[in-house]
């Protein structure tokens, strides 16, 4: 299995971090992509991603919740790492209307000049989408191309947001946590997503699935996640890994083999 979206650098495992990939390998989870935030957690990311650099693979974006005053330097910052090294996407990326209202301006255009660095550097994108759709939309509706790629990230959305961005024909939703909770509706959502369209992610160290949800989230917990998707599509957990893992495979451009074992 792989998981497309775990933050595994945060200092929620710095105590911890090799364990914590260790027990993920052993649960089936193959291969992380990594992503970082903004220019500070650039180095931690690369260090991690350095260090497990056959199942760990890098993405550099600027978060829409790190979108503040100096956020021209920050995508100047982007895009020299983009010219001088390889990364899996440029993520994550995004608007957020939960946390950040105040600067809506501004995240509106870091997350339409890093989708343009995006198709220049020809990668796919990871979009934060927390309450923005209707944002986001708006955006993609107007620079959208068939080079633009990439997923949604931690897809909470509706049954119509799915439909619009099933209209894109060029990404995923990224399918975690949220799913095993009691109180979401993401499962009858999910119902109706192709498997095709989904891969699997974490978000770790956040969005913990049930039965550990208000715990640290780890990429081990991916199978809960597998599990609770193929129980809702009446699959096998092994068709949920295989064609998750073959989508996720494409769209982040991951090498074969899945296993370095």
């Amino acid at each position: 299995m792989i998981d497309t979206h775990a933050h595994l650098y945060s200092e929620q495992f710095s105590a911890d971090c090799d364990d914590v990939i260790r027990k993920a390998l052993e649960s089936g989870v193959e291969y992380f992509v990594i992503p970082a935030t903004d220019s500070e957690t650039y180095e931690p990311m690369m260090k991690l991603c350095g260090a497990y650099p056959k199942i760990c693979f890098p993405a550099i974006g600027l978060h829409p919740t790190s979108v503040g005053d100096n956020y021209a330097d920050e995508l100047k910052f982007v895009e020299k790492q983009l010219e001088t090294n390889q990364f899996t996407a440029v993520g994550e990326i995004g608007i957020d209307c939960y946390w950040s209202l105040d600067n809506i301006v501004r995240q509106r255009e870091a997350f339409e000049i890093q989708l343009k660095l995006a198709e220049h550097y020809h990668l796919p994108v990871i979009i934060h989408a927390r309450e923005s759709f209707r944002e986001i939309f708006n955006i993609l509706d107007r620079v959208h191309t068939d080079g633009l790629k990439g997923v949604f990230h931690s897809f909470t959305g509706t049954k119509e947001d799915y439909l619009k961005i099933k209209e894109y024909k060029t990404f995923k939703t990224g399918i975690g946590g949220v799913v095993t909770f009691k109180n979401s509706n993401l499962s009858q959502v999910v119902e109706m997503i192709p498997l095709t369209d989904i891969v699997l992610e974490t978000d770790a160290p956040y969005l913990t699935p049930h039965p550990y949800r208000g715990k640290r989230n780890e990429s081990a917990y991916i199978p809960i996640i597998a599990r609770k998707i193929a129980e809702i599509k009446k699959l096998s957990i092994d068709e949920v890994d295989r064609i998750t893992s073959e989508n996720a495979k494409t769209l982040f451009n991951l090498p074969e083999p899945y296993s370095i074992r």
